[in-house]
């Protein structure tokens, strides 16, 4: 058991949300909360029906769930059209002219959409593609940075019943092109880079790479960022590019104008979106989303986890590349009528003060943002926090992997003046919205915990031999039934999603993390139990790791593993033996390390490289992970080693030395 567990088992702080906030709370006391919970199971087809009553349903649903476990579908007869919930139900309130986007660009520039303004973005956009040929069901990947158009490419989708497959910009030439092949996309949106740090991410340039090779993709459309030739030369191959301000602009056909102004309703069952998310195979999974369920999901819970309210100025911190960005920065905030702020670059750009200086300008009110981040501002210095006023702060909330209890409290304490409710979340990418929190108003937190079931969630625990756990023991933490905003498949694979997520416990959700439940029934998340990393906030599978560097002509074996790591949560470290003839050392390390930054991306950098003889296998030739994770985190093996072929390859492991 890890030190990191070990703390988490004995912490006892409790908090309470203060009078005056639990006076102003949607949900605002225990009993309040239990009354809703014990409704959600009960009678799910009410409580859900309720709700969700704030959005647009063309035809209403009368079936809540037909079909268990992984054959669940939500709202079968219901149909809708998401976008109409998120922007065109606005436009007839005070809302029409009520900011839907604050964003602020790395250098410093500030624009607002109100909700009419970036309806009609969306509707510009959605009759361009129309016009394009892209028809509902057709997929559409979006490779871009945070900016306004990410947001309305996905609506614009979602109006015409396209599938979006949103491509997070940290991601390589050659991740974006297996992700535009896995899923068939048609058309690509980009735009010509994206400032990071003062430097230019040249997205589009990234794009021609990846696109050389994607035989299926009619069309790609080009938002001018950085609008600099001499910063970020673009090229715009004539056929297939399209300056997206030219595209927009030019007229349109009747039909196509016609329907993105009043679009089509679709099925609630209809896929919204593919998002791709690291597998244990090496393979990456395109979990598909549909659009009634998701919708309600992300709805329920923007509204009630982060308590909003009209004067809120809403901000997660995370990418749109992520499923938090499309869940708590589009669908859900905006379904709900949220102002949110986006920020296009990097929290330390130009310097550490960067996102309290904005919270400061801009009297942001809630803060949504992951432990890493925490963890690095901690590092950074109080000095960096304490010379802004912070005080529109009313809401804090963590999101991205379990946070330890020290960056809990530092984060109330510094961040919320020991005044703000914080709100950890525990969800996943296949799960669409937050399944387990606290919510501000009603009930205590507990720093480190990830809190208690959101409504129609009932978590449960098993140990290794599949027995259920006691209060407090350590198990495998599942879902005991369907829920709406869950993952409907992975794409062109179902018994993948089937093997993967529903057939080991017949019935129940296999969320593949370690945890403990409490007295209080409290979820305490430890961590991942698989193969798959999350770091800083980005879930990594060592798979595609391994797989990426055996692709490198010098290296015969890779493994890579997890180690605790302060700042990141975990960070990766891999070990790999060479071919013959090749040279282990520092020129290997650096061409390794440019390898993965070409066929994952930079934010997949092992922390550590080691080089070794021999990795230690099984007799059967498997390789021990569980031991490798002991060495890159400089413990001993206490498990059982009768299985290793030869014992002195771990012993030369543990007299090697990383290369950080």
């Amino acid at each position: 058991m890890t030190d990191a567990i070990v703390s988490l088992l004995r912490e006892d702080r409790q908090f309470l949300p203060s009078d005056s906030f639990r006076a102003a709370a949607l949900v605002n006391s225990k009993e309040a909360y239990a009354t809703l919970y014990e409704r959600s199971l009960a009678e799910p087809a009410n409580f859900w029906r309720e709700a969700t009553d704030a959005l647009v349903w063309r035809q209403p649903w009368t079936v809540f769930q037909e079909g268990t476990g992984g054959s669940s579908t939500f709202f079968t007869d219901g149909k809708l059209n998401v976008s109409e919930s998120c922007l065109d139900r606005h436009l007839k309130t005070p809302n029409a002219h009520k900011a839907a986007i604050v964003w602020e660009g790395e250098p410093g520039e500030v624009r607002v959409l109100t909700y009419r303004e970036l309806h009609r973005e969306v509707v510009r956009l959605a009759a361009a593609l129309l016009d394009l040929g892209v028809k509902p069901g057709d997929r559409v990947a979006v490779y871009m940075g945070m900016v306004p158009e990410a947001a309305a490419a996905m609506l614009a989708c979602a109006r015409i019943g396209a599938v979006h497959s949103v491509v997070f910009g940290g991601f390589s030439s050659e991740a974006l092109r297996d992700r535009i092949n896995d899923s068939g996309a048609k058309v690509l949106l980009t735009q010509d880079g994206a400032w990071r740090r003062g430097g230019v991410v040249p997205l589009k340039a990234m794009a021609d790479k990846a696109v050389e090779n994607c035989p299926n993709l009619a069309h790609v459309i080009c938002l001018r960022r950085i609008d600099s030739p001499a910063k970020c030369p673009i090229v715009l191959r004539e056929g297939r590019d399209h300056d997206w301000a030219t595209l927009l602009a030019a007229p349109r056909s009747v039909e196509a104008s016609s329907l993105a102004k009043t679009p089509e309703a679709f099925s609630a069952e209809h896929p919204l979106f593919v998002l791709y998310t690291s597998g244990s195979t090496g393979k990456p999974k395109g979990l598909v989303h549909t659009s009634g369920g998701y919708l309600a999901g992300a709805h329920v819970t923007a509204k009630f986890v982060f308590d909003l309210k009209p004067t809120d100025l809403y901000w997660c911190t995370a990418d749109v590349g992520w499923v938090t960005g499309h869940s708590y920065i589009v669908y859900g905030p905006l379904s709900c009528g949220a102002s949110c702020f986006m920020y296009e670059g990097a929290p330390n750009a130009p310097d550490p003060s960067r996102f309290w200086r904005m919270i400061e300008r801009h009297g942001i009110t809630i803060l949504y943002t992951a432990p890493t981040a925490i963890r690095a501002f901690i590092r950074w210095g109080d000095e960096h926090v304490v010379k802004h006023d912070l005080s529109s702060l009313r809401l804090l909330g963590s999101v991205g992997e379990p946070i330890n209890p020290e960056a809990w409290m530092w984060y109330r304490r510094v961040i919320g003046g020991d005044r703000c409710p914080i709100v950890d979340t525990w969800w996943q990418t296949e799960t669409g919205s937050i399944l387990v929190t606290t919510l501000p108003g009603a009930v205590m937190s507990k720093p480190g915990s990830a809190g208690l079931p959101m409504f129609g969630i009932v978590p449960s625990l098993v140990t290794e031999a599949g027995e259920p756990c006691a209060a407090n023991e350590g198990g495998k933490l599942l879902i005991d039934a369907a829920w709406p905003s869950m993952a409907r498949t992975i794409w062109g694979d179902h018994e993948r999603y089937l093997d993967t997520y529903w057939r080991a416990v017949p019935g129940k959700y296999i969320t593949g993390d370690g945890a403990r439940i409490d007295q209080d029934n409290y979820t305490w998340v430890i961590g991942r139990i698989d193969d798959v990393l999350n770091i800083a906030g980005h879930r990594i599978g060592t798979a595609e790791i391994e797989s990426a560097l055996v692709g490198h002509p010098a290296v015969a074996e890779a493994a890579a593993v997890g180690r605790p790591d302060e700042l990141k949560g975990q960070a990766l470290v891999v070990f790999v033996t060479v071919k013959s003839g090749q040279t282990a050392g520092p020129e290997l390390r650096a061409a390794l390390t440019e390898h993965i930054d070409k066929e994952i991306g930079k934010f997949a950098r092992p922390d550590a490289i080691r080089f070794a003889d021999a990795l230690p296998k099984t007799r059967s030739g498997k390789i021990m992970r569980r031991l490798l994770r002991d060495v890159a985190a400089g413990n001993e093996s206490k498990g059982d080693t009768s299985t290793l072929e030869d014992l002195s390859v771990l012993a030369a492991l543990r007299g090697g030395k990383d290369e950080e």
